[in-house]
Formats: C-alpha cells, structure tokens, sequence
C-alpha cells in the first residue's frame, strides 16, 4: 500500500499551506499536485524528488509509511534536515550491522521503517569494512553464483541513487520483489536494468518509484550447503563472529 496522498495532505496542513502554495514551492501545476493528493495519480520519480526535498522526507518514507502515525522528530536526520531509516548503534556510538535471519526476510517490507523491528535483529560490528551504514540480507535462488540459499550478503547502504555504478552488484529492497540481489546493466531517469550473473536468467528493469532501499555489496558470508540450508538467528550471528576473529589473527599475524 501507498500512502502519498495521504502524507503529502498531512505535510501540507501541517505547515498550514494551501495547495496553491505546495505546487508554487516545488514548481508543479497546482492540477498536477492535486491528483496527488487526492489519491488520482502516483507521482513519477522526478516528482517524488521534488517533493522528497520539498519535504526534506526520504521516498522511502513518503511512499510506504503513514506518517501521521509516526513521531519525524524521532527519526534520523542528516545535514540538510532530510529524514532517512533508524539504525542501530553500539556503546561508542558506532553503526552495528543488523542481520536479516531468513525468517524475518517475509516481513522487512513492513519492518525496515520501524526502530523496534530493527532493534530486535541481531546485530554484529565488523570496523574493518570501514565506515557507512551496513545490513546483512540473505539472498535466495541460483541467480547470482557462487551465492547461494545459505549465503548472507553485507551490504553498504546507498543513499543517493547517483552513487549506484554500472557492473556493481546491489541488493535492491522493492515493492514488487521485495530483497533481490543483482547487477547493475544501467540505469536512466525512471528505471534501472538489472542483471542475474547466471546466464540462464535474462535482466529486466525495475522501476525508480518501486525502489525502497539500495544496498551495495561489501562483503558475503556463506555456509556449507550440505550443513544447514537456513541458518538459524544464532548461527548466523556466530559466523559473522568467527570471520571477526578470522580476520584479527590475520592482522595479529602480519603486524609481526
């Protein structure tokens, strides 16, 4: 479900503005906006961009999220006022990577917004990956090898669709596939294309609007397929441990 129409009528009364005086801020038709807020048209995504830094409201937010039922003071703002996801830190104020377990997979459409969902995942800090805000996600399927079911892909969050690059591999979080993984071919003002690196798949397009969250690569970890198909919350959190460890005696060893 999206709920636009109804943010972009709550955003206006909030501020007390007439709908002349939104279309006149963001250099729209006043028909044109109207169809938006009432519901008529979904705006395209240069209008979403307009309206997004209009607002100083991420997409994400203003597509999927009532805000009326929310507190926006609450929620995480960057330099320019713009609202964007809640994440998690540690003790010293470091970003942790929450772990997506398979059995949350289903319900991240409906839980990325919301700060008790991401709270309650587990969580792991991995500094060697270097700064940015990271996610692990597992993946499903036989489209982009050598990953498989059992693998966990880290992924560095994407805040400005500028920064994707052509032949870099992203996970994508959309309304229509909800977590894919895959290649970017290229990309224009209303689409992406995507790629699987398995030939046998062909790549298709996914719209900008139908776009919540992109993550870019950073690092996998995987499992033995034979040992464990889904791994459990635990488990998962004890492989992203052993490979911290792994990579500390490796550092330890070549610092003498």
């Amino acid at each position: 479900m999206l709920y636009i129409s109804d943010n972009l009528k709550w955003l206006r009364n909030k501020r007390n503005l007439s709908q002349q005086e939104v279309a006149d801020g963001m250099k729209l038709p006043v028909d044109r906006y109207k169809k938006y807020e009432y519901g008529k048209n979904v705006p395209p995504a240069e209008t979403l961009l307009l309206i997004s830094r209009y607002y100083h409201i991420s997409i994400d937010l203003l597509l999927t999220i009532d805000l009326r039922k929310i507190s926006i003071d609450n929620l995480l703002q960057l330099e320019d006022n713009r609202i964007v996801l809640p994440i998690t830190v540690d003790q010293n104020g470091d970003n942790l990577i929450e772990i997506i377990p398979h059995k949350a997979r289903a319900g991240y459409l409906t839980g990325y917004a919301d700060a008790e969902f991401i709270e309650n995942l587990q969580q792991i800090s991995l500094p060697f990956l270097g700064p940015g805000k990271m996610r692990a996600f597992p993946i499903g399927g036989d489209s982009m090898p050598p990953h498989t079911d059992s693998t966990f892909i880290v992924g560095k969050y994407i805040e400005n669709l500028g920064e994707i690059k052509k032949d870099k591999t992203y996970i994508l979080i959309t309304l229509s596939e909800g977590i894919t993984y895959k290649r970017l071919h290229s990309k224009n003002a209303e689409a992406v294309l995507v790629e699987p690196d398995n030939i046998v798949y062909s790549p298709y397009e996914i719209k900008l609007s139908d776009i919540l969250e992109i993550w870019e690569y950073v690092a996998h970890i995987g499992r033995d397929d034979s040992k464990q198909q889904s791994p459990e919350p635990e488990s998962v959190k004890e492989m992203f441990l052993e490979l911290k460890r792994d990579i500390y005696d490796l550092k330890t060893q070549y610092s003498k």
